[in-house]
């Protein structure tokens, strides 16, 4: 099996949330076959890269600089070409998001646009990608409005994520501040976000939904909530462009009593798994899906061997997941099992500064 590089986003720097102590963004060779983690280079000279993302044809890599209020007037992402042989990043530009404290960075179903969401502004923007790979000046900035319940979280919109569903036809933008799904398609000739018909999909107050996935068969979504701990299992009708509420479920035990924040949701290539990351009970929660349904039955949860879960992946045989404890400075490697779900350590444990990304990137995927 060969190697699988794993690029990790990180905070380079104090912010109000965190105390970033990185150096950039780091690359990392994954051994399919042990879950070993070997270093392999630092990109230094980059703010913040907290979130990232694979260009389609594996040779570029968009990075957020989640820049906030108290250091510039908006964040911008910066845009690196990847060497086909090495996984080595060399940078290319950056451009404005447009708004303030980017965290979430995608691309659309063509590969002509970065679609990123803007966190403390409450905003989405487009930015179109050039021949060359380089980010062009945003072509569409979409200001979100509204507010929530929670007089803390949700004063106001807070974009969390943006991204494209199954087929790449409709966008799908996720906003903790408003409880809302909101829905786009994506004007190609333009860069435009254009509202879908309905425009959003709202979910219960104070939910604080913060990442949204999708199954392999293209038929269910998951919600993560950041506030309450829950996930919202929706299922989607691409025809008539829908999503039905049909379930929702706590990502903690029944005994839990201490704060904890939702924060990643993922389902396993097979579609038999689901997994999302508690920040305070510091675990990975395991669902069964039903196949029919879509509806997730609790497992059990697994330890996450750090503090602060921020992000996990899978890799693409899903046979790995691989966490990053922010909190606690670690990458963890931990091996599925096929039949049941269940996770365990593989004892492979990786220091890395504030790791909040985890983008996996084999030779294959490269076109």
């Amino acid at each position: 099996m060969k190697p699988i590089t794993v690029y990790i986003g990180t905070y380079t720097r104090r912010e109000s949330f965190v105390d970033g102590k990185a150096e950039g963004i780091y690359a990392y060779r994954l051994d399919p076959s042990t879950g070993a983690l070997t270093y392999a280079a630092t990109v230094r000279d980059v703010v913040n890269p907290s979130f990232l993302t694979v260009g389609l044809l594996g040779d570029r890599l968009y990075a957020v600089n989640e820049i906030t209020g108290d250091h510039g007037p908006h964040g911008t992402v910066s845009a690196f070409a990847i060497d086909p042989e090495t996984g080595g990043l060399t940078f290319l530009n950056k451009q404005s998001s447009n708004g303030l404290a980017p965290c979430y960075v995608s691309v659309d179903g063509t590969g002509r646009y970065v679609l990123v969401a803007n966190y403390e502004s409450g905003s989405l923007c487009v930015l179109p990608v050039q021949e060359n790979g380089r980010l062009g000046e945003a072509t569409d900035v979409v200001q979100l409005h509204g507010s929530g319940p929670n007089p803390q979280r949700q004063e106001g919109p807070h974009a969390h994520m943006i991204l494209p569903g199954p087929g790449g036809q409709t966008l799908f933008a996720v906003d903790l501040g408003t409880d809302r799904i909101m829905l786009y398609h994506l004007d190609r000739e333009r860069g435009k976000l254009v509202p879908a018909d309905p425009p959003w999909i709202q979910l219960p107050a104070g939910t604080g939904p913060r990442h949204l996935t999708f199954h392999p068969n293209g038929r269910v979504a998951y919600v993560i909530s950041e506030l309450q701990s829950t996930v919202t299992v929706l299922r989607y009708d691409a025809g008539r462009n829908r999503l039905e509420q049909v379930q929702t479920i706590s990502t903690l035990p029944i005994d839990f009593e201490g704060e904890n924040l939702g924060a990643e949701i993922a389902v396993a290539p097979s579609g038999r798994f689901a997994y999302a990351s508690n920040r305070g009970h510091n675990s990975i929660a395991i669902y069964e899906v039903d196949q029919a349904s879509g509806e997730l039955a609790l497992i059990g949860h697994e330890p996450s061997q750090g503090a602060g879960p921020r992000f996990f992946t899978i890799d693409p045989t899903g046979t790995l997941l691989l966490v990053a404890n922010q909190d606690s400075d670690t990458v963890v490697t931990f091996r599925i099992d096929q039949n049941t779900g269940e996770l365990a350590a593989t004892g492979h444990v990786m220091d890395v500064p504030t790791p909040v990304c985890l983008r996996l990137l084999q030779v294959e995927d490269r076109v």
